[in-house]
């Protein structure tokens, strides 16, 4: 039986994973996966792995239907070389949004998602701030939840801020805000928004006096920006004197850059579940925060069947 955890990367965030294997002190396993002509995806495991205690490190953002499909061909891999235990890295997991039936015939494609991946053999599974913590039920296998809100927090700590007020952009997140108001010994807003279609936001009134403060939203993820840009504008007109934001998962997609640098948005601080490597440039607004060394330690703490329930204290 192998002594040390085994890792393996997909193509999502190999920053990331290195990151991991580093903090870990150990290689990444050896692993080659590749795309056929017709895009059919294959894996092999190049080194034996036989009887160890696999974690498969893979962020399903976009592409989210080609990083999901490699995570699982690579879990399959996994399973069919024999490892003792296999868990399912997952820093962003997409399809989280849809935990839910919102309108009559549609699916709760957050349920099928971990069906999938338990099917295709993971005996446990890794997670970072999902948009609903109820996912976790969906699993009926062990699930690890953790949270990137301790690092932001000690980010904003760290900051000088004339007078620090944190904003959800909505009524779902407030207790996520409240959260870190009440860490951060500040004020808390809320901005009323009414979607009007798929990733269309119109804000419509602040809840809290913003006038003169420094203002940080706070948000699980930021995708389109579609919100976030119409909520720094509403927060500016109301007298804020800066708007900054804060989320775990920047997926930025769409015109989401081009939304920021037109914005008058000063900061956008993310963790690196996403790579942001190749954004950066296109917009330096951007602040990364490396997650790497909290699933090192919490990869490390199951590895040796130890709590991590420390690692989830906000």
């Amino acid at each position: 039986m192998v002594d040390n955890p085994l890792l393996i990367s997909g193509r999502s965030n190999r920053q990331l994973s290195e990151g991991i294997a580093t903090g870990m002190d150990v290689p990444l396993t050896k692993c080659d996966i590749v795309n056929f002509s017709d895009g059919e995806i294959f894996c092999q495991i190049m080194e034996n792995i036989r009887g160890g205690d696999v974690f498969v490190i893979q962020s399903t953002c976009p592409p989210v239907n080609d990083h999901l499909m490699e995570m699982l061909i690579t879990i399959d891999a996994v399973k069919r070389a024999s490892a003792r235990r296999i868990t399912a890295v997952i820093p962003y997991f997409g399809y989280a949004r849809q935990d839910r039936k919102v309108q009559s015939r549609t699916p709760i494609t957050a349920r099928l998602v971990s069906d999938l991946i338990c099917q295709a053999g993971a005996n446990r599974v890794l997670f970072m701030d999902l948009h609903a913590g109820q996912i976790q039920g969906f699993f009926d296998r062990p699930v690890d939840h953790l949270y990137g809100a301790p690092l932001i927090v000690d980010y904003i700590r760290k900051t000088d801020y004339k007078d620090l007020m944190i904003i959800s952009p909505d009524a779902g997140g407030v207790e996520r805000a409240r959260a870190y108001a009440k860490s951060l010994n500040c004020g808390l807003g809320i901005i009323d928004k009414r979607r009007e279609g798929k990733n269309v936001a119109k804000v419509m009134h602040i809840i809290g006096d913003v006038k003169d403060k420094d203002v940080m939203i706070v948000d699980d993820m930021v995708d389109t920006a579609g919100t976030l840009t119409e909520a720094v504008n509403a927060l500016i007109e109301a007298g804020a004197n800066s708007v900054q934001a804060c989320c775990s998962h920047a997926v930025l997609s769409g015109k989401a850059l081009e939304r920021l640098n037109n914005s008058p948005l000063t900061k956008l601080i993310c963790t690196n579940s996403i790579d942001q490597s190749d954004r950066l440039e296109k917009c330096p607004k951007i602040e990364v925060l490396d997650i790497a060394p909290l699933f090192a330690e919490a990869i490390e703490r199951i590895h040796l069947e130890r709590s991590v329930s420390s690692l989830f204290e906000h």
